[in-house]
Order: structure tokens, then C-alpha cells, then sequence
């Protein structure tokens, strides 16, 4: 961690096709294939510290590791952003011993992020529209699925608040690639 870095955000999505991450009962795994779950943990492995929430902690009990052959050196720590103190102090995130798990009540992601460089945001839709609302978002990392969830499905990313096209963020994709059946669709903010 260095002090006076300017953190470089990656914020991944894997969803299905119409951009749901789950079913409406929060069913999600899998929306993507191996293919793609083998691609996000290089990418874990390439970043200092993954950023989620406590509510993907409670869906999902994921590890949150870069499980890479050969496996990383270090592994990325974690930031769970936990307002109301509702983190399951059992959670397969605290199995491992070689990484840091930090628990923030805050809310503010840039306070959350503050020392680190290589961010990777893997959360739900909540903490994809604060990350990007706060022009934090770099780059996007998209895994799509080719599978329909319809509208009952929860979102990518909740309201931005936005009152006019013209105040919506801009994102140029700058690659494409395929992942087995998925499509894994690279993008970096035009600012």
C-alpha cells in the first residue's frame, strides 16, 4: 500500500445477457461459466484488494481468492463494507490466514480505498452505482452470460440518479473477448 496513490478501480461484472447478476430470490451461482470464473481470478490475483459488500458475503459465502495455477505469491486483501453489523464472523473469507479482511461501516468507497492502487470491485448492484456515481470506476470488466433472467432479476447496478443522457458516465469498450460461452467485454471511462 502507498499513501499517496491514486487507486486504479476495476469494477467486474459477470451478468446474464438483459444485465442481471441473480434471480430475484438472489440466485447467482453460476451465471458464467468456468471459463470465465478461471479469467476473474488472474484478475484477483492482479490487484492489491477486492472491494465487495457484506450482502454479497451473506448471498454467496465466497472466498474471494485469486485460485491460480501456479497460485499468487500474495493474496488480494479484503474490503467488506458492512454499515449495519451484519457480517457472519464464519464466512469462508475468514478460512484463509495469508490475506487481511477489513470490515468498513462506512459507506464512502473512496475513504474504503484510500492507500491502495490496484482496486477490483466484485459487489452488487448497490456498490456498482456508488462506485461509479463517485467517478471511482476505471475500467469495467463485463462476463455475459448467454442467458435471459428477465426483469424480475436484480440489476447490475442500482439508480444513478440521473436526469438527462448527457450526465451519463461514459465507458469505451476496447476489447472482446471469449470466454467458452460467455463474452468478456473490456471497458475503460472516458473522462
Amino acid at each position: 500500500m502507498s499513501p499517496s496513490a491514486q487507486p486504479r478501480v476495476t469494477l467486474k461484472l459477470a451478468t446474464s445477457l438483459d444485465g442481471k447478476i441473480a434471480l430475484s430470490n438472489g440466485q447467482s451461482k453460476w451465471i458464467t461459466g468456468p471459463e470465465s470464473r478461471a479469467e476473474v481470478h488472474r484478475m484477483r490475483a492482479a490487484h492489491d484488494v477486492i472491494l465487495t459488500g457484506v450482502g454479497t458475503i451473506l448471498a454467496d459465502d465466497p472466498e474471494f481468492t485469486a485460485r491460480t495455477d501456479p497460485m499468487p505469491e500474495k493474496q488480494p486483501d479484503l474490503l467488506v463494507l458492512d454499515r449495519q453489523g451484519r457480517m457472519n464472523m464464519g464466512a469462508k473469507v475468514f478460512a484463509r490466514g495469508d490475506r487481511q479482511v477489513i470490515l468498513r461501516a462506512s459507506g464512502d468507497i473512496a475513504a474504503a480505498i484510500d492507500g491502495y492502487e490496484r482496486v477490483m470491485i466484485e459487489a452488487g448492484g448497490q456498490i456498482a452505482a456508488s462506485a461509479i456515481k463517485a467517478d471511482l470506476v476505471d475500467r469495467i470488466e463485463w462476463f455475459r452470460a448467454p442467458k435471459i433472467l428477465g426483469g424480475e432479476g436484480l440489476s447490475v447496478c442500482a439508480e444513478l440518479g440521473l436526469e438527462s443522457l448527457d450526465l451519463a458516465p461514459i465507458f469505451k469498450r476496447i476489447s472482446v473477448t471469449e470466454r467458452g460461452d460467455d463474452l468478456q467485454e473490456t471497458y475503460e471511462r472516458v473522462r
